[in-house]
């Protein structure tokens, strides 16, 4: 991408041989002679006034003005090849770059993206599942869902959906003799656990639900425990026992009948959370990104709507 800025072969040689410390191995990376670095090299010291390699007959090696220098060419040139990916990217409307959290990737948009590539054929959407946060400056993403408090500095930050906690478990682990017609009956289960804090704020967990349905006596050291809620619904959809699942990402095992809703209760995510579609400000409007958000938006309303119809779950006789 860099050759369209003919200007730039000095600093991208020089960034390339400093790398390498070896005009050969810079030549072989840049597919020219070593020749061709040596006079770009020559060329940039020139311009600058001091040397910016010490030579030996067997090493060379960066001077300070040098080691300067390459943290500074290598970080612009990252930075531009990025922006002229996006300039490309801008041509190629057809091609979205979509990072997701894995447990939202796996339980809720992966299952969904059939529907968003039949309203947009021979659209190319890419997903990469990622816990951490997304640099729009420095990483290769037009879009990012992400859980959090919604302040996105100088990016756009759409609320998808806010989580309600309540029990989920497969249907077949329910019988005569182990029913689950009040909360005290969990106590006969397995209770998976989720072990995750949001900046400090615990997620609802099995204490806090037990507390709210007015059971005091119950140990939560014991059980399955889980750092990622995907794993935990499908130990859940597993039958290894009942889980607390999370509203949007259990909706659809719900309806489709993998796991069912034992008890009405439920407790609210920390109302400071969300999940947040975010994209970077000078893309937001690109028609494919554009289209994708709205798409995101409206099946969130449709995944609001299917919790909140779904009624509790009758134990077995």
């Amino acid at each position: 991408m860099i050759e369209l800025f003919p200007g730039l072969r000095s600093l991208r040689a020089f960034d390339a041989a400093a790398e390498h410390l070896s005009f050969t191995r810079a030549a072989d990376v840049l597919g020219v002679t070593p020749a061709a670095i040596s006079h770009q090299i020559k060329e940039l010291e020139g311009l600058m006034g001091v040397p910016l390699f010490t030579r030996t007959s067997r090493s060379m090696r960066l001077t300070r003005q040098g080691e300067i220098l390459q943290t500074a060419a290598h970080e612009s040139l990252e930075v531009l090849s990025r922006a002229l990916l996006r300039i490309k990217r801008l041509e190629n409307r057809q091609q979205i770059r979509v990072s997701a959290s894995p447990s939202l990737a796996a339980k809720w948009l992966v299952p969904r993206l059939d529907r968003f590539l039949t309203l947009h054929p021979g659209s190319d959407v890419r997903v990469d599942v990622s816990h951490s946060v997304v640099d729009f400056d420095r990483e290769d993403v037009d879009v990012a869902i992400r859980f959090g408090e919604g302040k996105y500095p100088g990016l756009r930050a759409d609320i998808l959906f806010q989580d309600k906690v309540f029990p989920v478990c497969s249907p077949k682990i329910i019988t005569k003799e182990r029913p689950l017609k009040t909360p005290r009956d969990l106590l006969r289960y397995t209770l998976i656990h989720l072990d995750w804090e949001a900046q400090g704020n615990p997620w609802p967990n099995w204490k806090m639900w037990m507390r709210a349905a007015g059971i005091t006596d119950f140990d939560d050291r014991a059980g399955l425990h889980f750092g990622q809620t995907s794993y935990a619904v499908q130990a859940a959809i597993d039958g290894m026992g009942v889980a607390l699942g999370d509203s949007n990402l259990v909706a659809d095992d719900l309806a489709a009948g993998r796991l069912v809703k034992p008890f009405e209760l439920s407790l609210r995510a920390p109302k400071t959370f969300a999940y947040y579609v975010i994209s970077r400000p000078d893309t937001a409007d690109a028609p494919l990104v554009e289209a994708f958000r709205a798409w995101c938006l409206a099946e969130a309303k449709l995944t609001e709507n299917r919790v909140a119809s779904s009624g509790a779950e009758e134990s077995a006789a």
